[in-house]
């Protein structure tokens, strides 16, 4: 007989968002695997919960090697309670490989639900919510944060983003030149927390704003790209840059002009050009 693998949700703000389920796990789990094993702690305090389990830190930097631990754990009939700062386990934290060798170990995985940032934002942020796609954190390199949001300016479904607070702006700059300044979005800090706040508006409204510096948890929501309603055929996106040239507007400006105005990313516009130039 094997343990089971559970993953167990951990409130995103309030302990008080904790369920009974979760207590009654906290206190009954043999082996407890933590991001942060001072939270844990606290998070046990705060519920009045007495931990009897041997805690374990399971972070990014452990997570490989802490898995075949774990996993050991459960070949051993041990149950492993993995618990994360805030969320569900292997959303944006440490759980997907453990889950990979556990099911590769046809061990039983189940999942204790719990509050989780990504929809919390989604369902306040006012954009729609029929569908929608994670998309984790951003890249940190500029070059490399540009290429992944060049690849997502047409996707349709509403997006959602984590991002580091000294990063928002930088992001939030980024998006507006990917995506279009006038893209509809929503900054969505310290959810379910006393200083909770949302702020909606366009990608470059944001970015002013949160120039000025933004503090604590962040999940971004941006709309999706509309239907494009203007040209698309490369010929046309030439000429009509080409007429913008003739009347004196510089090449890089009238790429973007073209661009936003027919709801295309700036890539687009720019390699039908090249092309035409060959």
């Amino acid at each position: 007989m094997t343990g089971t693998l559970l993953l167990a949700a951990a409130p995103i703000g309030r302990p008080g968002d904790a369920s009974e389920r979760l207590r009654a796990a906290l206190a009954d789990a043999p082996v407890i695997a933590a991001e942060d094993t001072r939270r844990l702690r606290r998070l046990a305090a705060d519920l009045g919960v007495a931990l009897a389990a041997r805690i374990v830190s399971y972070y990014d930097q452990n997570e490989r090697a802490r898995a075949e631990e774990l996993l050991g754990e459960l070949l051993a009939g041990r149950d492993v309670l993995v618990i994360t700062d805030a969320g569900m386990p292997g959303v944006s934290d440490p759980g997907y490989r453990l889950v990979r060798a556990a099911v590769a170990a046809d061990v039983p995985v189940s999942v204790l639900p719990g509050p989780s940032a990504v929809t919390t934002a989604l369902v306040v942020s006012g954009l729609p919510t029929d569908r929608f796609c994670f998309e984790g954190f951003p890249p940190r390199k500029p070059g490399e944060r540009a290429r992944r949001l060049d690849a997502l300016a047409r996707e349709p479904r509403t997006m959602v983003f984590f991002e580091a607070p000294h990063r928002l702006a930088a992001t939030l700059a980024a998006m507006a030149d990917a995506f279009g300044a006038d893209r509809p979005a929503a900054v969505c800090r310290e959810l379910t927390k006393t200083y909770e706040e949302v702020r909606r508006g366009p990608l470059a409204g944001l970015a002013a704003w949160a120039e000025d510096g933004v503090r604590g948890e962040i999940t971004l929501v941006v709309a999706g790209a509309p239907e494009p309603e203007g040209l698309s055929e490369p010929a046309d996106l030439v000429a009509a840059v080409a007429a913008r040239e003739a009347a004196g507007t510089p090449r890089k400006q009238a790429i973007s002009e073209v661009a936003k105005e027919n709801g295309l990313p700036k890539r687009d516009v720019y390699d039908a050009v090249v092309a035409a130039t060959r």
